[in-house]
């Protein structure tokens, strides 16, 4: 696996660079710019209207308490650490800390499990008591469901059931899940770009999620959908919110039991016709489980979704066997693409089954399609997407461009492997595609599109969390 050269272009698309603005200016932001690169990805989503589509979603959900971090742990009386330090289970406030700064300098999502489950009920306590605090369905397959339902889906989940957690979740989602007495809570420790904590700044908007949550790791949900799936017969299944087994303490045998009775409902889903399967990835830090994973499920998964610290992290555990626990927050186009062709070859070439990929980073979002399969309009998918974050982030329903800037570089190349062209940057078509082939590890040339789309980066940050999962689902909706 040492050479991957395993890229054709065509001719007209040997390689190709395009150029994108900043849309900054001695300060300001452009708003000129912005409203045509806005009025042209509007027209490119409008391209083509999401159809109401069954969409069977798992698994779990919770409930999630959103808060200021850098407050909360000043309320908390917490000091910045002498040296940041990384954590794949956190026990104490020490730790806390240590794991806090150790992504927050580098505005780097993470999410870690809590092992003292009395010191993070303080926690929530606390978090309660702050100012702004709110609660908000989370996990990665109820967030995921209830964007589906916005955008017009018929969605069956798969989660525990409780009054608190259903009132939040949207009319058009139907949940499978069993009874429970109360829900569980995801602590979500957002901060800003700029925001400091003793030395330490954080390089962009993200968030450090904190949890103590006992059934959603043994995907608790996942018999409760084998009956309704029978007759719900959806076109899309959507595998989500497996890192919650990561670091989970289970009894001796347990992971793997759980791991295998999802692989059996991969390998014969419980419905008439068989659906499209996706899996949302997200922040893993034990190889062994990442490796399961990738040995048990990735054999029946059609499309990935991820964000640009999760890429790097598949990619190494694909061609490396370990994982990458910090990545950039930045990442150039080029290299974002390269990483996504060595995923897709390694995976089509040992299973022979994955057709899309979705990649979203802050700045622009990055789908790859075979040509095809039953993926449909690449192009609205990707506009789609980028309009999608910013109303997320920024918690609104339109784009303000006031509130808006690009992000992406003056230019980026396809690849890194190849010299390249400059192409001109054109705001009324920001939403670049084009054709290529992969060369798989048989010799055979398989044939993708890819669409890369600018995002308008939300300036005014409202939300970050659920982010990823609002993203993926809208890029979904338009292509099922």
């Amino acid at each position: 696996m040492e050479n991957l050269s395993f890229i054709k272009y065509g001719a007209a698309t040997l390689v190709v660079t395009i150029a994108v603005y900043l849309s900054v200016e001695k300060g300001g932001i452009d708003n000129g710019l912005n409203n045509r690169v806005l009025d042209s990805l509007r027209r490119a989503e409008k391209k083509v209207v999401a159809e109401p589509t069954k969409v069977a979603v798992g698994f779990g959900g919770c409930l999630d308490l959103f808060v200021n971090a850098v407050p909360l742990l000043k309320s908390l009386n917490l000091k910045p650490p002498a040296d940041p330090m990384h954590h794949d289970v956190i026990m104490d406030y020490d730790e806390l800390t240590q794991g806090f700064a150790y992504f927050f300098r580098y505005g780097a999502a993470a999410e870690r499990y809590f092992g003292n489950s009395s010191l993070f009920d303080e926690i929530v306590n606390k978090a309660k008591q702050q100012k702004k605090a709110r609660l908000a369905p989370g996990g990665n397959a109820a967030v995921m469901a209830n964007r589906l339902a916005i955008e017009g889906g018929n969605i069956l989940l798969a989660a525990p059931k409780n009054k608190e957690f259903m009132e939040m979740i949207h009319p058009g989602v139907k949940s499978t899940g069993t009874e429970t007495t109360s829900p569980d809570i995801h602590l979500i420790m957002e901060y800003k770009t700029g925001d400091r904590w003793g030395s330490f700044k954080a390089e962009r908007a993200n968030r450090f999620i904190i949890h103590s949550d006992k059934s959603n790791p043994t995907i608790a949900s996942l018999e409760s959908l084998t009956s309704p799936m029978k007759t719900f017969d959806p076109k899309l299944l959507i595998v989500g919110g497996l890192q919650m087994m990561d670091n989970y303490p289970f009894k001796p045998g347990q992971r793997n039991e759980r791991l295998t009775a999802l692989k059996d409902f991969l390998t014969d889903p419980p419905s008439r016709n068989k659906p499209l399967v996706h899996f949302e990835m997200a922040s893993f830090v034990d190889e062994k489980l990442m490796s399961d994973l990738i040995t048990s499920i990735s054999p029946y998964i059609d499309s990935y979704g991820m964000n640009e610290q999760e890429l790097p992290n598949l990619e190494s555990i694909l061609r490396y066997g370990n994982i990458t626990t910090l990545s950039s927050a930045y990442p150039r186009v080029a290299s974002v693409l390269d990483q996504m062709r060595t995923s897709y070859h390694l995976l089509r070439s040992k299973h022979n089954r994955i057709t899309r990929m979705h990649v979203h980073t802050l700045a622009f979002q990055a789908i790859m399609t075979r040509r095809g399969s039953p993926w449909k309009s690449t192009m609205s998918a990707a506009a789609h997407a980028s309009l999608t974050a910013n109303r997320h982030v920024c918690g609104t329903k339109t784009v303000d461009v006031a509130k808006s800037k690009l992000l992406m570089d003056d230019s980026f190349s396809k690849t890194l492997h190849v010299q390249s062209m400059k192409v001109s940057f054109e705001p009324e078509r920001p939403v670049s595609c084009w054709e290529e082939e992969i060369k798989l590890a048989d010799g055979t040339l398989d044939p993708v599109l890819i669409c890369v789309a600018p995002n308008l980066v939300c300036t005014d940050v409202y939300q970050t969390a659920g982010g990823g999962d609002n993203i993926s689902a809208a890029g979904l909706a338009v292509q099922i």
